[in-house]
């Protein structure tokens, strides 16, 4: 059973999780984003049972990150096609990425994400839209939206997670 404190419920962190965050979600969503669109492609690359494909599969059409589109009459055969949604989760990829190969590939990355213009290697970082600047643990707090309840109003007044102290303690 999903947590549903009102915390995490009223927290996009916390929804996102409800969405994307089970494991195999997120390599299907990586998968989807390298062109597989089939239930047979998501089966061989990633060599998953197929009834927990087939629930991942529903999950993410519900949630609304796929669209399942017939290709095929008979027998029955569909696609899963990204939705605006679902693409707009492709940041998110990047940075899982970026995090894996800076902190867990020891002898080198493996992939590398390239310009299609000349096939130069980006360098993934999250930036501010408006001043292009990186957004790190250092410059940034959470702060109430304004559909915030008072008691997520209350809990970000009262986190230290946030804390510019946090941010510089592991410096």
């Amino acid at each position: 059973m999903q947590p549903k404190s009102p915390s995490i419920l009223e927290c996009p962190v916390g929804r996102a999780v409800e969405t994307v965050g089970e494991w195999w979600s997120i390599l299907i969503l990586r998968d989807a984003f390298q062109g597989a669109t089939r239930f047979d492609e998501f089966s061989k690359s990633l060599g998953i049972a197929p009834n927990i494909l087939s629930r991942r599969l529903v999950h993410l059409t519900e949630s609304g990150m796929f669209v399942r589109r017939r290709y095929q009459e008979r027998p029955p055969r569909y696609e899963y096609v990204l939705t605006d949604k679902a693409r707009d989760f492709f940041p998110v990829i990047v940075a899982l990425l970026a995090w894996g190969n800076k902190h867990l590939a020891p002898k080198g990355e493996s992939i590398l994400l390239a310009s299609r213009n000349g096939a130069r290697p980006f360098d993934p970082v999250v930036v501010d839209a408006a001043d292009m600047q990186p957004i790190t643990l250092a410059n940034t707090i959470a702060i109430p939206g304004p559909r915030a309840s008072r008691g997520m109003r209350r809990r970000l007044a009262s986190l230290k997670a946030m804390n510019p102290a946090v941010a510089l303690a592991g410096d």
